[in-house]
């Protein structure tokens, strides 16, 4: 048998897949699953979004178009994007993507080289780490602190990490899995930290708009991170849009030429039917968007009031995202667990409840002591939330 690329065994996945493989064999066999585990959202896309994209396919929008993205779509991103957080942007700033994923991978292709570091968030997102080594950089975590509000970045840690070769950082505001929110002062440090290094940015902004109480900013907001900040933005979230994969990057003109040229060599181009969606989601009527928050807000109040019911769990109450990531060491500590995996696995097959560990999101890293779960209400009604955390408690209570 032909050998494979060697690169290969840096690849990286998205996790939380397996675990969505795990509780669909155990509701196969006929359990009852409560889906805490996937970040999807089950609130279909908006009937307005999904009459734009038929339209376009019976007008015959379903051949090849520009790889950066078709002009109208660039000019309504360029416009809402830019007018959300204070910033005047032009379509020559926009490249359109197929989902949030593909700006990671092209953003680490334009500003990283073969051996160079890269800081990114851990407990964060799977696919920068991935990336990062599948690519043959150093993939260099930045750990969070506990705090009485969620998590805050460690800034002393990421001070110490940075090198002479350190060429960029990722940085996840509104951050998933722990939906942990910067400061205005961390947001600034963290600037700053960027421009005394002169380090390029990844801002991942793809819960911006996914709130519930306050105003989000931008990183890029901040003088002098226009010029080195990649804004990752997706419709998946905000517009309920998971499956029509479209996103995009706003980049600096001399990037965004690049990433155009990586879309050209890599898919050609970004459905283009579905681009025509793209600009009734955001040029459309914006009701339903608040409709998804309101409902959203109630699934996230109902795990709440639940998850710090139970006995040797916490957390705190998020303003953002569609996560919450308790502590849950008393708790496994009272049933006689150690290892986060085995807990996750019994609540499955004793409760029905099926979520996410840290585990999941990033090799823990050294003095983590505590131990943390994710769930993600994105994909599950109050009545089900209620119920299923209501069997956790009572599997953790009965110890």
């Amino acid at each position: 048998m032909q050998k494979l690329a060697h690169r290969l065994e840096r690849l990286g996945t998205e996790t939380a897949f397996s675990v969505a493989q795990a509780a669909a064999a155990w509701k196969a066999k006929g359990n009852l699953v409560y889906p805490f585990h996937l970040g999807d959202i089950n609130i279909p896309t908006a009937p307005h979004i999904i009459e734009a994209m038929n339209k376009a396919i019976a007008d015959g929008y379903t051949g090849y178009c520009p790889g950066p993205g078709i002009p109208q779509l660039r000019e309504a991103l360029a416009e809402d994007i830019g007018s959300r957080r204070g910033i005047e942007f032009s379509p020559e700033n926009v490249v359109v993507m197929t989902g949030g994923k593909p700006v990671i991978t092209k953003f680490l292709q334009a500003v990283m080289n073969p051996g160079e570091e890269v800081l990114y968030p851990n407990p964060g997102f799977p696919i920068y780490e991935s990336q990062i080594e599948y690519l043959g950089g150093t993939a260099v975590p930045y750990r969070y602190v506990p705090t009485s509000k969620g998590f805050a970045i460690d800034l002393d840690q990421v001070r110490a990490s940075i090198t002479p070769n350190t060429t960029a950082i990722i940085y996840n505001d509104l951050q998933n899995p722990i939906s942990a929110e910067s400061t205005a002062a961390e947001r600034e440090a963290i600037a700053q930290i960027a421009i005394e290094h002169d380090l390029w940015v990844l801002s991942d902004e793809a819960y911006f708009e996914t709130r519930y109480e306050g105003v989000s900013s931008s990183i890029t907001s901040i003088p002098g991170m226009a010029e080195r900040t990649v804004i990752l933005y997706t419709f998946s979230k905000k517009f309920a849009m998971t499956g029509s994969r479209l996103g995009c990057a706003v980049a600096p003109k001399e990037i965004a030429q690049v990433l155009s040229t990586l879309n050209t060599n890599d898919e050609s181009c970004t459905t283009h039917y579905v681009q025509w969606a793209g600009i009734e989601a955001l040029r459309g009527p914006q009701e339903p968007v608040q409709d998804m928050l309101d409902i959203l807000k109630g699934r996230r109040d109902a795990a709440c009031e639940i998850v710090n019911t139970i006995p040797g769990m916490s957390v705190a109450v998020p303003q953002s995202t569609f996560y919450l990531f308790p502590d849950v060491t008393e708790a496994m500590a009272r049933l006689g667990y150690t290892a986060v995996g085995d807990f996750a696995s019994d609540a499955l097959y004793k409760t029905g409840v099926s979520f996410c560990t840290r585990e999941h999101f990033g090799r823990r890293l050294p003095g983590e002591d505590r131990q943390y779960i994710r769930l993600a209400y994105s994909g599950i009604e109050v009545p089900a939330i209620q119920e299923g955390l209501g069997r956790l408690r009572e599997w953790i209570a009965s110890a």
